[in-house]
């Protein structure tokens, strides 16, 4: 066993680090390390944004593939779901660090209004999966001519 020597510094600095920790481990468990929680549900980054005809949605899905996605439209909720699967060509006890997340995800976004189901279009390249659903009729901004 070895000996430390007291260090007064890290006693009233350590206690900050102590708090934010827990409260990551709370809200944000996923940024713990895969050896400590093992493997956990997760759920891919998404910006969502507003375009002249449409809503746009991009997902970041590294290491799911396209067949694995799935997208459904049920009334005005938009779910993405899908699963990212571990590599097992590395046994556990050869890793040093384990980060990446792996596991199912689900996520649903309410839309602004019902939209048609066949008009909605789903791409996936490079990750990112990229959802392109058109705003109904009612939704698009109108030019009203001045007599």
């Amino acid at each position: 066993m070895q000996l430390m020597k007291w260090n007064p510094a890290r006693d009233i600095f350590g206690w900050r680090h102590n708090l934010d920790s827990f409260f990551d481990d709370f809200f944000y468990p996923s940024r713990k390390s895969a050896l400590d929680q093992g493997q956990w549900n997760w759920n891919p980054a998404v910006d969502i944004y507003e375009e002249k005809d449409s809503i746009v949605i991009k997902a970041e899905m590294p290491g799911v593939s396209k067949e694995g996605i799935t997208v459904d439209l049920k009334g005005r909720v938009l779910t993405l779901k899908g699963e990212r699967s571990a590599d097992n060509e590395t046994k556990e006890e050869k890793f040093y660090r384990r980060e990446r997340v792996y596991g199912k995800f689900e996520r649903a976004f309410t839309l602004p209004a019902e939209v048609d189901p066949d008009a909605v279009k789903a791409e996936y390249t490079d990750g990112v999966l990229k959802i392109t659903v058109p705003k109904p009729e009612s939704h698009k901004p109108k030019q009203i001519t001045v007599h």
